[in-house]
């Protein structure tokens, strides 16, 4: 956790803090940022054609448009976003953002998800606190388009903002992220969570964001007072 207003960082287990594992969905900020940025994607109402492919995730199973495939985590909508921004340019930006190892061997589709591509949590606050504050090197309209897609609660006492990822290292452990921020007050406290479990039968989906609000309830948020 990253306490903008007095500068204070808040690490449990730094030696995860700084280890890179892949990204899994988390990529999908970086990949919204490189197609507003290139016109690939005008803006985030952007339709891509349902490919008729029934996938176990039912939400994934129809046409939708940026913003909706953002929210719900549809891969194949954002590996198809990949293929059309192409290796070069992809690999152009994820070098100006020197995001994580810069690997992206392998297909384009999927090399944020086969353990090429790797970051570190300590990485990813980073990465977020300069979008959060409009630091990153794209238009201040692209940036702010994808900080408008990873608001997730919106209420009178507070804003929670990010982003979650999943998925499985060479060992095959489960990798769950969460990050993002949680504005109360007018200030901002940016936040990674990681999870690495060897269970292969853990209901990750819950486990990461438990935590993730667990912690952020034991430092006094959702009541409006930070």
């Amino acid at each position: 956790m990253f306490d903008n207003g007095k500068g204070k960082v808040t690490v449990y287990n730094m030696g995860m803090d700084t280890t890179r594992m892949l990204p899994a969905s988390t990529f999908k900020i970086v990949n919204s940022l490189i197609a507003l940025q290139t016109g690939i994607a005008p803006d985030e109402h952007m339709k891509i054609k349902w490919d008729g492919v029934t996938r176990p995730v039912k939400a994934w199973n129809k046409t939708m448009d940026m913003a909706e495939a953002f929210k719900v985590s549809n891969v194949p909508y954002f590996q198809e976003i990949a293929r059309r921004i192409g290796k070069d340019t992809m690999h152009h930006w994820i070098d100006s953002l020197a995001y994580g190892n810069k690997n992206t061997d392998g297909p384009i589709d999927s090399f944020w998800l086969n353990n090429h591509l790797k970051i570190s949590p300590d990485e990813q606050l980073g990465l977020v606190k300069k979008l959060y504050f409009d630091q990153l090197p794209f238009q201040k309209r692209v940036q702010q388009i994808v900080r408008n897609m990873m608001l997730q609660e919106d209420n009178t006492l507070y804003k929670l903002s990010y982003k979650t990822g999943w998925g499985t290292d060479e060992e095959k452990n489960n990798i769950g992220w969460v990050v993002g921020w949680i504005e109360e007050n007018n200030h901002v406290y940016f936040f990674v969570t990681v999870v690495k479990s060897a269970n292969k039968d853990i209901d990750m989906q819950n486990v990461r964001l438990d935590i993730t609000k667990d912690i952020l309830k034991q430092y006094g948020f959702f009541e409006g007072k930070k």
